[in-house]
C-alpha cells in the first residue's frame, strides 16, 4: 500500500490496532496526542473539546472544509486513508449520534432521484393488474425480509423506508483489544450482550463467528446452519448444513460475505456433517492428520489449516440447528479442552438467539408471504367470467411465481377422478400479456403424464420428482419426437372449497437446472387453495349462465311447440296401418314422394309392429301414437331438415337392419334407440347449421359447445319421451331404459360429421380385417357402438343413394336451405357466407356435390358393401349418381341445371286413407271399419314440411373441415 505521496507506507504499530492487521503503520513522527490534537480528527468524529479559534460546524451538522490548505492535517487524512481498522474502531466508539445522523443525510439519495427513476414511470395498470414479477426463489433463505404491497402500476413495493426490525438503542461495542482485556466471565457476558439483540440471522452468525475468535483467540471461523427436513422421502429436502460465512477473518464483514457463493454439506459428510449428525465437538490438533479433513479448501483458499475446533450449536431442545468452527489458534498451538469448554458454553447462548432470530425471520417470511398470495388471490379472483380465463390468469402467475419452462392445469372429468376432462397448458414465451385480445390459454397442446398427474388426481399426495427419468411413474414416450425433455417435476391435486379434488396443477422443469424446493411446494399448495376456489366459483357461474341459456331455449321451444293432443292422437289410433309392402319400406330405393303426411305416420306404426317393439316392450298404443304425432309437430316448417328428411332416415335405418339382419346383432333394445333416434335425431332444427348459430351468439351455441345442434336434438327426444301421454319406454326396467337412452344419446350425436370423420377410420380399419358383420359382434360392445354410430351417417346421407330423380330433387331442397341461411348471414351477420351457401355461386353445386360424393359418401358406402351383398346397390347407384353430377359440373355452355327451387314437385298431396287401403292392411290395430278417417289439419303441413330424404349435399356440421379456399360442401356445417 502507498500513501498519497507515492512513498511505501509502514506497519500500524496502534495500540488500538486489530491483531495480525497487514496495513502499514504511520511514520513515527505521528504520535497519539498529535492526533487528538488534530482539528480535523476532532472535527471528524464529533469530540467535544474544541479550541477557542476552532471554527463551528456548518449548518446542518455537517463537517466543513478547510478554508486553506493544512500539511500537518494531510498528513493525518493520509494517515487515516492507510489505516481504515482503526479509524472504523474509533469511530463506533467516539463518534456522537450528530455526526452519524449528518453521514445518513449526506449519503443519502434525493427522493427527486426515485421518483424519476426510469423503473417506476409509466401509466396505471389499467384494467387488468400485470403479473407480479417476483419469483418464489426469492424467499428461500431469508431473502426479501421487507413485508410487499403493490403501487399503482402494479410494481412491488414495501410498506416503508423502515427496517423490519426495530433495534433498541444499547451501548457501544469494545474494541477487540479491551474485550481482550476482560476476564473470562466479564468477556462471555460482553459477548452475550452483543448478540441478544440482534435478530438478523446473517448479522448474528457473523457476530458469533467474530465473538468465539476472540474468545478462543482462534484466526478465522465459519458457520454452518442445518436447513432441510428431517427423514424426507425426497433427497433434495433432506437435512443438509448451508453456510456464506465460510472462512470469515476478523476484518470481514456481512456485506462481503454476502457476495461469497453457498456452500452446502450432505448430513453426516465430512467433519462438519459429522458433528451435526452426532452432535458432539471435534477438536483436531493437526488437521492434516485426520482423514476426515478436505485438503481441496486449503488449496482453493491459499490458506493452510493447522488445528480446527468443531462444535455443534444446539437450541433449548437440544436440537442441532448449527455447527461452528474456529481454525488456527493464533498462538500456533492446538485447541485446549478449557477452549472447548468456553466455546460450548457461550455456544449455549448463540444457539438461543439464533433460534429466535430463525423465527422472526419465518415469521417476517409468513407475513411477506402472505401478502404476495393474498396479492396473487385478488388477481385470480378480478375475472370469473369463464373457465378459460380463470385458468390463463392462474397459469400465468403461477409460472411467473415458480419460474419454470412449462406449466398444466387438468381439470378432473367429474365421472372419473383419473382421467381429464381438460387439460390447458402454458410455456415459457408464450404470449401471455393479458392485456392482449386472447382471453383462454392453449389446451392439450403437450403429451400428459398421465401416470403422474392421474395418480395426484386419484390420491390427492403432492409429488416432487428431481429426475423424471428414475421415477417409474413417468411414461419417457411423452418426450419421443417433441424435442423436449422432462427433467423435473412437481404435480400437486386443486381442491374446492368442500375438499374435493376438481383438478391438478403441473410444473416442469424449473429454469437454471433447479430443483423444486420445500418452499415451492409449500406456494404452490397455498396458491392451490386460491385457484380450486377460484375454478369451483367460475364453474358456479357457468352453470347459472347455462341454466340461464337453458330457460331461453326452454321458453322458445314451448313458445312454438306442444305435445300432440289427445284427438289427433286418438284419430292416428283407429287408422289402419297397411303392410310394409304396401309402403315398400324394405326397399333401399324407398321414395316418399307419393305419400301423405298420414302415410309417413302409419308407415311409422307399421316400423314399430314389424320390429315388435310395441309388444316386446309394452308400448302403451295410443301413447305411441300420440308420440309420433308430438316428434312430427317439434319439426320446424323448413325447406330440408323437417319431418320428411326424420321419416326417410328412419326407413333406410329399418330397411337396412331388415335386409342385412343386423337386428339379430344389436338386439331389440338397440333397435328401438336406433330407430327412435332416426326420427328424433333432427328435432326443432331451424334450417341453419352449428357455425351459424356460434357466428349469432345464440343461446344454443352458449348451452352447447361442441356438437350445438345434435346436444339440442338429444335434448328435444328427451323432453318428449318424457312428457306426460309421450312416454313410450315407461315399461322398460331402469336398467333397460338406461341403456336405450345412451344409445340413443350416441345415434344422435353420431349424425354430426365432426364424430363421423374422428370413427370412419377405425370402421374402415375393422371393416377390411373381419370383412363381415359375424354373430361375435354381438358380444363386443365396441364393435356395435361403432357399426351403429356409421349406420346413423349412412341412413342421414342415406339419399345420395336413392335413384337420380330422387338425388336431383333432394339436391335442390338442400340448396335451397342453404340459400336461406347464407342469406341471413349476409343480411344479419354482415358476413359472406361460404360458397355451398352463396346464392351467387349456385352454378358450382355440381362440382362441389362430386368433391362431397368422393369426401364423405364413397368411404362409408364402400366398407358397408363389403360388410354385406345386400347393400351394394347402394353403392352402386352413388357411383352413378356421381357420374350425373361430373356430366353436370362439364356442361359449360349448356342447359342449365334446373334445381327446381321455384316449383313444387308433383306428389299425392292427400291426408286421408281411401276405403280400397284396408285390403292391403295386416296386424291392424283397431281400425275404424269405415276406412277413411282424416287427421287433423295440424297434420297437413305445406310443401316445405313434405320434402325428401337427408343429404345430397351435406348433411350436419362438420367442424374439421376448415379451409374455405378448398370446399367442400360440408365446411362448417
Amino acid at each position: 500500500m502507498f500513501t498519497k505521496h507515492g512513498k511505501p507506507a509502514e506497519r500500524c504499530h496502534h495500540p488500538h490496532s486489530h491483531r495480525g492487521c497487514k496495513k502499514k503503520k504511520p511514520a513515527p513522527h505521528t504520535p497519539w496526542k498529535y492526533l487528538m490534537n488534530c482539528p480535523l480528527v476532532r472535527k471528524c468524529f464529533g469530540l467535544q473539546l474544541r479550541s477557542i479559534e476552532e471554527p463551528a460546524g456548518g449548518a446542518g451538522g455537517g463537517m466543513p472544509a478547510p478554508s486553506c490548505y493544512d500539511a500537518e492535517c494531510a498528513r493525518t487524512e493520509a494517515w487515516l486513508d492507510e489505516n481504515q481498522e482503526f479509524v472504523h474502531d474509533y469511530f463506533l466508539r467516539k463518534a456522537t449520534r450528530q455526526v452519524v445522523d449528518a453521514w445518513l443525510v449526506s449519503h443519502a439519495t434525493p427522493p427527486s432521484a426515485e421518483l424519476a427513476s426510469p423503473s417506476r414511470a409509466g401509466s396505471g395498470s389499467g384494467a387488468t393488474t400485470p403479473v407480479r414479477k417476483i419469483s418464489a426463489h426469492e424467499f428461500e433463505r431469508g431473502g426479501l425480509l421487507k413485508p410487499l404491497v403493490t403501487t399503482v402500476d402494479g410494481t412491488p413495493t414495501f410498506l416503508g423506508d423502515q427496517p423490519p426490525h426495530a433495534t433498541p438503542s444499547r451501548p457501544q461495542r469494545r474494541s477487540r483489544h479491551e474485550l481482550r482485556q476482560l476476564d473470562e466471565k466479564e468477556l462471555i457476558f460482553e459477548l452475550v450482550k452483543d448478540i441478544c439483540n440482534e435478530l438478523e440471522v446473517r448479522v448474528l452468525c457473523h457476530k458469533i463467528l467474530q465473538n468465539v475468535s476472540i474468545l478462543l483467540d482462534a484466526d478465522r471461523g465459519s458457520l454452518f446452519l442445518v436447513q432441510g427436513e428431517r427423514a424426507s422421502p425426497n433427497p433434495q429436502n433432506g437435512r443438509c448444513l448451508v453456510s456464506k460465512l465460510f472462512d470469515v477473518c476478523s476484518k470481514s464483514t456481512p456485506e462481503q460475505m454476502e457476495q461469497l457463493e453457498e456452500i452446502r454439506i450432505p448430513w453426516g459428510s465430512g467433519i462438519v456433517g459429522y458433528v451435526a449428525e452426532s452432535g458432539e465437538p471435534v477438536n483436531i490438533p493437526d488437521a492434516y492428520k485426520d482423514e476426515r479433513f478436505n485438503h481441496d479448501i486449503d488449496q482453493q483458499t491459499g490458506y493452510k489449516t493447522r488445528s480446527l475446533l468443531c462444535m455443534p450449536i444446539k437450541d433449548i431442545n437440544g436440537e442441532v440447528i448449527g455447527v461452528a468452527q474456529v481454525i488456527n489458534k493464533q498462538s500456533d498451538g492446538p485447541f485446549t479442552a478449557y477452549d472447548e469448554k468456553v466455546f460450548s458454553s457461550y455456544l449455549q447462548f448463540c444457539g438461543i438467539g439464533l433460534r429466535n432470530a430463525q423465527l422472526y425471520e419465518r415469521s417476517q417470511l409468513e407475513v411477506k408471504r402472505n401478502q404476495v398470495l393474498l396479492d396473487l388471490a385478488r388477481m385470480v379472483f378480478e375475472e370469473q367470467s369463464t373457465i378459460e380465463h380463470m385458468v390463463l390468469r392462474i397459469l400465468t402467475h403461477t409460472q411467473s411465481l415458480i419460474r419454470c419452462q412449462r406449466v398444466q392445469v387438468l381439470l378432473v372429468h367429474e365421472a372419473s377422478k383419473g382421467s381429464f376432462s381438460r387439460v390447458f397448458d402454458l410455456e415459457a414465451g408464450d404470449d401471455t400479456d393479458l392485456g392482449t385480445p386472447r382471453t383462454s390459454p392453449y389446451e392439450s397442446r403437450f403429451p400428459i403424464n398421465i401416470g403422474i398427474t392421474g395418480y395426484v388426481a386419484t390420491t390427492g399426495e403432492t409429488v416432487n420428482i428431481p429426475d423424471a427419468y428414475l421415477d417409474p411413474r413417468f411414461d419417457p414416450s411423452v418426450d419421443e419426437g417433441t424435442g423436449f425433455k422432462h427433467n423435473t417435476i412437481l404435480c400437486m391435486a386443486i381442491k374446492n372449497s368442500e375438499g374435493r379434488i376438481i383438478g391438478v396443477i403441473q410444473l416442469i422443469n424449473k429454469f437454471d437446472e433447479l430443483l423444486f424446493t420445500k418452499n415451492d411446494e409449500n406456494f404452490v399448495e397455498a396458491f392451490a387453495i386460491f385457484c380450486g376456489m377460484g375454478i369451483h366459483n367460475t364453474h358456479m357461474y357457468e352453470k347459472a349462465i347455462t341454466a340461464m341459456a337453458k330457460q331461453s331455449v326452454t321458453l322458445d321451444v314451448l313458445s312454438y311447440h306442444a305435445s300432440a293432443s289427445l284427438d289427433d292422437a286418438q284419430r292416428l289410433r283407429t287408422l289402419r296401418i297397411p303392410s310394409s309392402a304396401h309402403f315398400s319400406l324394405h326397399e333401399l330405393a324407398f321414395d316418399d314422394i307419393e305419400m301423405t303426411d298420414d302415410d309417413t305416420l302409419r308407415a311409422c306404426l307399421r316400423m314399430f309392429l314389424d320390429l315388435d317393439f310395441v309388444e316386446r316392450f309394452h308400448i302403451d298404443y295410443s301413447v305411441l301414437c300420440r308420440w309420433l304425432l308430438s316428434v312430427k309437430k317439434n319439426y320446424r316448417n323448413v325447406t330440408y331438415h323437417n319431418w320428411r328428411h326424420a321419416f326417410n332416415v328412419a326407413q333406410m335405418m329399418f330397411a337396412i337392419l331388415t335386409e342385412t339382419q343386423w337386428w339379430k346383432i344389436f338386439g331389440e333394445l338397440e333397435c328401438l334407440a336406433l330407430i327412435i333416434g332416426c326420427l328424433c335425431h333432427d328435432l326443432d332444427h331451424r334450417g341453419t347449421n352449428n357455425s351459424f348459430q356460434i357466428k349469432a351468439s345464440s343461446p344454443l351455441a352458449q348451452l352447447y359447445s361442441t356438437s350445438t345442434m345434435e346436444h339440442h336434438h338429444f335434448d328435444q327426444c328427451l323432453m318428449i319421451l318424457n312428457s306426460p301421454g309421450n312416454q313410450i319406454l315407461l315399461n322398460l326396467s331402469s336398467d333397460d331404459y338406461e341403456k336405450v337412452v345412451k344409445v340413443l344419446e350416441d345415434a344422435i350425436l353420431s349424425t354430426d360429421l365432426a364424430v363421423y370423420f374422428s370413427k370412419r377410420k377405425a370402421f374402415i380399419e375393422l371393416v377390411s380385417t373381419e370383412r363381415q358383420v359375424t354373430p361375435n359382434w354381438g358380444e363386443c360392445e365396441d364393435r356395435r357402438g361403432l357399426l351403429r354410430a356409421m349406420l346413423m351417417t349412412a341412413c342421414d346421407l342415406a339419399a345420395i343413394t336413392k335413384p337420380w330423380p330422387v338425388e336431383r330433387r333432394v339436391a335442390a331442397l338442400v340448396a335451397g336451405e342453404f340459400f336461406r341461411q347464407g342469406d341471413l348471414e349476409r343480411q344479419n351477420l354482415n358476413l359472406t357466407p361460404i360458397d355451398i351457401m352463396n346464392r351467387d355461386k349456385e352454378d358450382e353445386l355440381p362440382a362441389m356435390q362430386v368433391k362431397f360424393i368422393d369426401t364423405i359418401c364413397l368411404p362409408i358406402y364402400e366398407a358397408f358393401a363389403v360388410l354385406s351383398p345386400a347393400l351394394q346397390p347402394m353403392l352402386d347407384r352413388v357411383k352413378s349418381n356421381r357420374g350425373h353430377w361430373i356430366d353436370l359440373s362439364n356442361n359449360d355452355g349448356g342447359e342449365k341445371f334446373d334445381y327446381g327451387l321455384d316449383k313444387e314437385p308433383e306428389r299425392n298431396d292427400k291426408s286421408s286413407i281411401s276405403s280400397q287401403n284396408v285390403d292391403d292392411t295386416e296386424n291392424t290395430y283397431e281400425g275404424d271399419s269405415s276406412g277413411a278417417v282424416s287427421l287433423s289439419s295440424e297434420t297437413n303441413s305445406k310443401y316445405e314440411n313434405l320434402e325428401n330424404p337427408v343429404v345430397g349435399l351435406l348433411c350436419n356440421n362438420v367442424l374439421t373441415l376448415r379451409d374455405p379456399n378448398k370446399f367442400c360442401p360440408l365446411n362448417d356445417y
